[in-house]
């Protein structure tokens, strides 16, 4: 390790970009990871952490710029910190999701990782204002109320009112939240004082156009005076609830969600299904690109007539739907209850018959229902960015359906996952999905056959 000090500015060429976006040089053989620098850049930039193995520093000055390099179209891009790799040429984005993959197998080393087939990365016609979900937390500063994100790191809030990657018809109708929160003098979450509004969530149905809110609190608020505004500004929006969080800590969610106006839950579609979505339920961010990811999908799992699926992290069920058509029957199970009762109310407006939906973990459901006698075929799983759970991954490798196909976030979890999984099943290829543009995150479609 090379004597360097915090604030000391040094020159470096990037070799490479990161998993979270940075560029990353060596100096005197020691990895410096630059946020905002891009490969085959030469920069001077400032050391602003020493570490035993690594080095973090700050963009000074562009020394050579990259020909991919473009400015980004967002004002408070470098503040905001939501994206990450909007100064790289979109196409170039592509190819950096299929690199971060390469990267990660190349950490962990699963069986045979050298051989897998990456596919190039399915990037988006306009990988603008794509998000149909909004998550901003509300801060009262300066004499008004504010909405957006928290800068990376802290707790300092970064207003947004025009984001480039967030619907528009979401991000006007938090715009006229803000101000109606005003006029209504409606308290504001403060980390001192705790009482008062904390997130506002507004989900838009691409498909439907329809418009679901929650309204996460530590206390009770009078938002009838509110509401009776919004949706006369708003016609497309059709639910409403209100969720309390009493809660220190830096999760959104309190247990209990009520609905307070409106319809229980939202239309949305996804390969020619229609479904509802509950305001907690999960699903995708995209639903342009969740058309795409699902198709993939439903191509990497060869399914048929007499098969038996365990849809692992269903949500209200939307990739099983893509089979439950074609197989023998159906199971998923998700630990929220709310997008279980969708699921089974799903399934029954699609008229399916074979399908079967229970709130619990896959870990301690699958082994159940193998003890009842069910036996699957085959497995997919969707898990969040942590990865399988361990003790999910050994009832998997202990029962070792004949199909599988992992849908994954986090190429970090995947790959970690990938050398327990290998050790079993034969990776048949790795499909890159672009879910979010400008971000360092992807998705991939994993189509994995038991050896």
């Amino acid at each position: 390790m090379p004597y360097i000090k915090e604030k000391q500015r040094i020159k470096l060429k990037i070799k490479r970009m990161g998993i979270n976006g940075e560029g990353i040089g060596y100096y005197q053989k020691t990895l410096v990871f630059v946020t905002g620098a891009l490969t085959g850049e030469e920069v001077l930039c400032q050391i602003t952490a020493v570490k035993p193995r690594f080095m973090t520093a700050r963009l000074v000055t562009i020394l050579k710029a990259s020909k991919d390099r473009v400015a980004p179209k967002c004002p408070i891009y470098e503040e905001c910190g939501g994206c990450q790799i909007m100064h790289l040429a979109y196409p170039k984005q592509l190819d950096y999701k299929e690199d971060i993959i390469q990267q990660s197998l190349k950490k962990f080393k699963p069986a045979g990782y050298e051989s897998y087939q990456v596919r190039k990365t399915i990037g988006m016609d306009h990988p603008w204002h794509y998000r149909a979900k909004l998550q901003f937390q509300t801060r009262a500063f300066g004499g008004k109320v504010h909405a957006g994100l928290f800068a990376e790191g802290s707790h300092r809030l970064v207003t947004i009112d025009d984001c480039m990657v967030q619907d528009k018809t979401t991000q006007t109708i938090l715009n006229d939240i803000v101000k109606l929160l005003d006029r209504h003098k409606l308290p504001i979450y403060n980390e001192r004082k705790i009482a008062g509004l904390r997130t506002v969530m507004i989900r838009r149905g691409q498909s439907s156009g329809q418009v679901q809110l929650i309204f996460v609190s530590s206390c009770e608020l009078r938002l009838a005076p509110m509401i009776t505004n919004l949706v006369s500004m708003h016609q497309d929006i059709k639910s409403i609830a209100i969720n309390i969080n009493k809660s220190k800590s830096s999760q959104i969610y309190g247990e209990e969600t009520e609905i307070i106006w409106g319809k229980e839950s939202i239309e949305e579609e996804v390969l020619d299904s229609q479904f509802a979505l509950s305001p907690r339920a999960f699903y995708q961010l995209n639903p342009q690109q969740t058309q795409v990811l699902y198709a993939q999908v439903v191509k990497a799992l060869d399914v048929s007539e007499e098969d038996h699926i365990i849809d692992a992290y269903c949500g209200v069920g939307t990739i099983g739907f893509a089979y439950a058509k074609q197989v023998k029957s159906l199971r998923g199970m998700d630990i929220i209850p709310e997008a279980i009762a969708d699921a089974k109310s799903n399934a029954e407006q699609l008229g399916f018959t074979n399908t079967y939906y229970e709130t619990g973990k896959a870990e301690d459901l699958i082994p159940k229902w193998y003890q009842e006698g069910y036996r699957a075929d085959a497995i997919i799983v969707d898990p969040p960015r942590t990865g399988l759970d361990e003790k999910l991954l050994k009832t998997i490798l202990t029962y070792k359906p004949a199909k599988m196909v992992y849908v994954s976030c986090n190429t970090s979890t995947l790959a970690r996952d990938l050398v327990q999984l290998a050790k079993v099943y034969q990776v048949e290829y790795i499909q890159s999905v672009d879910m979010f543009p400008h971000t360092s995150r992807t998705e991939a479609v994993v189509k994995l056959l038991r050896k």
